[in-house]
């Protein structure tokens, strides 16, 4: 037992420095080459060489939600940080293309009040946004009233967190 024991934790070392082995050598590779002229840049994982500008790694899901008061649709002071962030990032991932602004209320409300009151938030944001340089064609509105709350529940604990607008593509 002892010696299948031995053997197995000398195989596992040998993997180990196997593996580290590899790692250096190719690190070492690509040294080289930034050394010889041959490379441009810094080399990724998949191999390709980049130029060392930032990409950004933001996504979508990043975006801040925007928060509402009871029945309201005007952005809140609290929220005007965020959407400044969000303005930013939006602004730098061109390559999303078109961002949609979702406007959502909790469930007080008829559903076509609650409809017109998300459709009024979204365009609230989208204002906001457009106001700090985002591209109006970049965004779109969608309301969804009351049909995606985003904590169940029937008092102002849930409904405040689903009095709000949503960021998507």
């Amino acid at each position: 037992m002892k010696r299948r024991f031995g053997a197995i934790v000398i195989a596992v070392v040998a993997v180990a420095l196997g593996s580290a082995g590899c790692a250096s050598k190719h690190a070492e590779s690509a040294d080289d080459a930034m050394d010889q002229g041959t490379g441009t840049g810094s080399e990724f994982d998949d191999g390709s060489v980049g130029q060392g500008s930032s990409v950004s790694t933001s996504t979508i899901s990043d975006l801040e939600t925007i928060y509402f008061d009871f029945d309201k649709s005007t952005i809140r002071n609290d929220s005007a940080g965020m959407l400044r962030n969000n303005a930013s990032v939006i602004k730098e991932n061109a390559d999303w293309g078109q961002v949609t602004v979702e406007g959502n209320t909790d469930e007080r409300g008829s559903e076509e009040y609650n409809l017109a009151l998300g459709e009024r938030r979204a365009m609230a944001v989208k204002r906001y946004l457009v106001d700090l340089g985002v591209p109006g064609s970049r965004l779109r509105t969608v309301s969804f009233g009351e049909a995606k709350p985003a904590v169940p529940g029937h008092d102002e604990s849930a409904w405040h967190y689903n009095r709000r607008s949503d960021f998507s593509n």
